[in-house]
């Protein structure tokens, strides 16, 4: 498995509306980031019903690729040295259904770099994970669609995710803050935030604006929460490393750690251009289906896999050299 390289950072623009000075959010700014980055988030944020019908096995690789596909096909880096994400001429000429359901997916891809980076909150999951225990409340249009953990306090926030193809006016804002005011707690606990966020582009730059508007009444949807959701996070992945490498799992269950000269924890996926890979200490839990043991262990590691060049799943992505270039069409 490649070690993470020094990648070229670029930036997203972003604006910031109602967040009191405690949380110490900028109300404007430049988040950098990297492909890398980018590609971690599309991976693992929320799976909505889409879980459901592709579920595990093969199906989870395709589903992986089809996910950096919309990346990768709606953004390009133009030049070595660009500093923005840019939407391609692809993006530029699809028709308005299809533009709109990626720029969402492209909301629900910056809401988890935003919220990892700025609010400390790496785990997120989409509100569909809970429909069987919701379907009242989850039969309604108006909600929001992920919930998300904070690493270092474990405060729940709400998050409802918006992408547009242009900047977004009032309007957008107002139904996002709406939505988002709805979720009143998890487990028990009142949510901490609730917000609203828009993925949009100006000109040609992708850009990202956040919304916390105040609680209000009008929430309804309390979250029922058990340690076996966090298998919606972490399943989709293993499954994606064991069709990768059908020796995955004898891999990773060698006391050695190796077979054949391999590190049993990564692979290279080529139709892609990335490799995946996990923590050591977070492989086995994994290759068991320890899925709660799993995130209490990633959180209990937090620096440990800073320093080592993991996400704060226990995560490693690097991107290959195509991810620099601009987007082209295969013939």
């Amino acid at each position: 498995m490649p070690t993470r390289k020094p990648a070229t950072r670029l930036s997203i623009r972003y604006q910031s509306e109602d967040f009191g000075p405690s949380w110490g959010i900028l109300a404007s700014g430049d988040l950098g980031v990297t492909w890398d980055d980018l590609v971690h988030a599309a991976i693992t944020v929320g799976r909505p019903n889409r879980q459901y019908v592709f579920q595990y096995g093969a199906s989870s690789l395709y589903e992986l690729l089809f996910r950096l596909s919309l990346v990768r096909m709606a953004l390009e880096q133009r030049t070595e040295h660009s500093c923005r994400f840019c939407r391609t001429e692809a993006f530029a000429a699809l028709d308005p259904t299809e533009k709109g359901a990626i720029s969402y997916f492209l909301g629900i891809v910056l809401c988890k770099l935003f919220a990892e980076e700025l609010l400390d909150t790496p785990w997120l999951l989409h509100l569909d994970v809970f429909r069987d225990q919701l379907k009242a409340e989850l039969s309604q249009r108006s909600r929001p669609d992920l919930i998300g953990q904070r690493q270092d306090t474990g405060a729940w926030i709400g998050f409802e995710c918006k992408g547009r193809s242009n900047p977004p006016d009032a309007a957008v804002k107002d139904r996002a803050k709406e939505q988002a005011t709805r979720l009143i707690s998890v487990g028990g606990t009142p949510c901490s935030l609730h917000i609203g966020t828009i993925a949009y582009f100006r000109g040609d730059e992708l850009e990202f604006c956040w919304l916390d508007p105040p609680a209000d009444s009008a929430g309804d949807i309390e979250v029922p929460f058990t340690d076996d959701v966090w298998r919606a996070y972490y399943q989709p992945i293993r499954e994606v490393l064991v069709s990768s490498d059908p020796d995955w799992l004898a891999n990773i269950s060698d006391p050695a750690g190796t077979r054949d000269g391999r590190d049993g924890r990564g692979v290279r996926i080529e139709a892609a251009d990335f490799s995946l890979g996990l923590h050591p200490k977070i492989a086995p839990l994994l290759a068991r289906g320890e899925w709660a043991e799993a995130k209490r262990t990633a959180d209990s590691l937090a620096n440990v896999l800073k320093e080592e060049g993991y996400y704060l799943d226990g995560l490693r992505v690097v991107v290959g050299e195509s991810w620099f270039k601009p987007f082209s069409v295969p013939l």
